[in-house]
């Protein structure tokens, strides 16, 4: 096998998966942490879009996407203020095409991305794909993770650094970046000549402060990508639609072509999500604010754990928490493997995944809030009553 395939890490988001399937066949009830699939129902309108399409074939859609869905997705950001042409977007499979097409637009073999870690843990593999390096700059949980001075940021470019990758609001930490912040990135990439790409796939999950785009900040904006999905906002995430956006058109039309390469991106589908796209909020809100109360309980109930290290994550569905373990991946495998609390236990993402640094994120765990509020309370004294027992 190659020296790619070789090299690219297992999901930490999924890699206990299949332990945590025989403790449930053993009886043994599982609390799902682990993944960020939200469990909320799919808007039937998704359902009765498609049973009511009149087609006779299943024919490839164009390359950037269909034209319907090109104006819903256009439709979409003018809800955000953002104002794109048609050639400025292209649909994708996903969010990930999304970055991956990117990452291959702007880098070539070798070069550099900037990312600040923690960070997405399939970065790692886009970036084996791309065969491009990910050149990793620290947070600090005390910080709630949020972005350290511009002078500590620009010690890390390089000769071959080409653009900055960030996520807001962040998958895993759930911090959502201020607009200082993003225009100091802003200031980084103009003086650098760097991209600035932005995984904006949590938009709307933002409990405390609005998100600011990186297509909001007009000094930038024909270095401001932004990579996008369906999934989550609408809870589709088997329906795998994404968009790239950027008014940079030279950046769409590279897309474009490795589109071409991959044909289309399923028709059904990006049909069905049209409605969604063109009127967001009535389908989004609801889940915001389930996701709200969730994240709320999540954070009152960290309280009663002796030992955690934590903060008030403000937007995504997601926290990192530092444990009171020096290795946080054992304690997760023995959590799922080998503890239960009265029939219970807890499938969790050990936090050295979402990191590049050698030995970061030890004794981190991602928690995803894919529980409702009861439940959360349930896996969260779970993980109490393994704390006290774990034996290091």
């Amino acid at each position: 096998m190659s020296t790619r395939a070789r090299s690219t890490q297992d999901s930490p988001i999924r890699k206990l998966y299949a332990t945590a399937m025989l403790r449930k066949e053993k009886g043994i009830k599982v609390y799902p942490l682990n993944i960020g699939q939200p469990d909320l129902p799919t808007s039937p309108v998704v359902f009765e879009t498609i049973r009511n399409l009149k087609l006779s074939t299943l024919s490839y859609a164009p390359s950037n996407g269909l034209p319907q869905a090109l104006q819903a997705w256009r439709d979409y950001y003018r809800t955000f203020d953002i104002d794109l042409e048609e050639r400025e977007i292209i649909v994708t499979t996903g969010g990930s095409e999304a970055i991956i097409f990117s990452l291959c637009s702007v880098c070539d073999y070798g070069d550099d991305v900037i990312v600040f870690e923690p960070f997405y843990t399939n970065y790692n593999g886009f970036a084996s794909i791309a065969n491009i390096k990910l050149n990793p700059i620290p947070l600090k949980i005390q910080d709630g993770f949020h972005l350290p001075p511009a002078s500590e940021i620009e010690k890390h470019i390089t000769s071959r650094t080409k653009a900055i990758l960030i996520c807001n609001p962040s998958n895993p930490t759930g911090t959502i970046y201020t607009r200082e912040e993003l225009q100091c990135l802003a200031q980084i990439a103009l003086k650098h000549d760097l991209f600035l790409l932005s995984d904006e796939v949590y938009r709307e999950f933002a409990y405390d402060t609005p998100v600011t785009s990186v297509l909001h900040l007009s000094e930038i904006s024909d270095r401001a990508v932004v990579l996008d999905s369906t999934s989550k906002r609408f809870n589709v995430c088997g329906a795998r639609i994404g968009a790239l956006a950027s008014h940079n058109k030279e950046i769409v039309q590279s897309a474009f072509k490795f589109g071409m390469a991959r044909l289309s991106v399923a028709s059904i589908e990006q049909l069905a999500l049209v409605p969604l796209l063109t009127s967001p909020r009535t389908y989004t809100q609801p889940i915001v604010d389930e996701f709200r109360k969730r994240r709320d309980v999540v954070y009152h109930d960290l309280a009663s754990i002796p030992g955690v290290t934590y903060y008030m994550p403000e937007g995504a569905f997601y926290i990192m928490v530092g444990l009171p373990v020096k290795d946080s991946e054992r304690f997760a495998r023995w959590l799922i493997e080998e503890f239960e609390h009265n029939g219970e236990t807890v499938l969790l993402a050990p936090g050295p995944g979402f990191y590049a640094t050698k030995n970061a994120g030890s004794n981190e765990v991602r928690l995803a809030f894919m529980l409702q509020a009861g439940e959360l309370s349930k896996a969260l004294v779970v993980i109490k009553a393994a704390l006290s027992s774990y034996r290091q």
